[in-house]
């Protein structure tokens, strides 16, 4: 379930070989004087019963990579690609893009430092 600066997942097995999960990504906009504009997020989770914490922070022209970077946290608590992550909350995840893509003022066609990718990367 989606609300501007909060996104909640929750997944309940529908098979032997599928986790329960839950992951709630709590984000906002923060301004760093050397960096800019900066997408900071806050991860909550629990994966079978597991809780576990975690944050990250993105720049302003990789944060539309969230989604990968949150699957990386989530794939160190032993969800994978099958777990349903991202596909099962597909418009939710479009819905936060698109209200971070608008907190920053993120246009198609706007520069990349690709150098911001290497040092963003978990």
């Amino acid at each position: 379930m989606f609300s501007p600066g909060h996104l909640h997942i929750a997944h309940l097995p529908s098979a032997p070989q599928h986790r329960a999960f839950t992951l709630d990504l709590h984000y906002e906009i923060r301004q760093d004087a050397a960096e800019g504009p900066m997408l900071s997020v806050r991860v909550l989770g629990n994966v079978d019963g597991e809780p576990f914490e975690d944050a990250f922070e993105l720049h302003r022209d990789s944060a539309f990579d969230f989604a990968s970077v949150a699957c990386g946290l989530a794939a160190k608590r032993g969800l994978t690609a099958e777990s349903g992550l991202v596909l099962t909350q597909h418009d939710e995840y479009d819905q936060m893009f698109e209200d971070i893509r608008r907190q920053l003022d993120i246009e198609p066609g706007d520069p990349i430092n690709f150098d911001h990718f290497d040092k963003d990367r978990l």
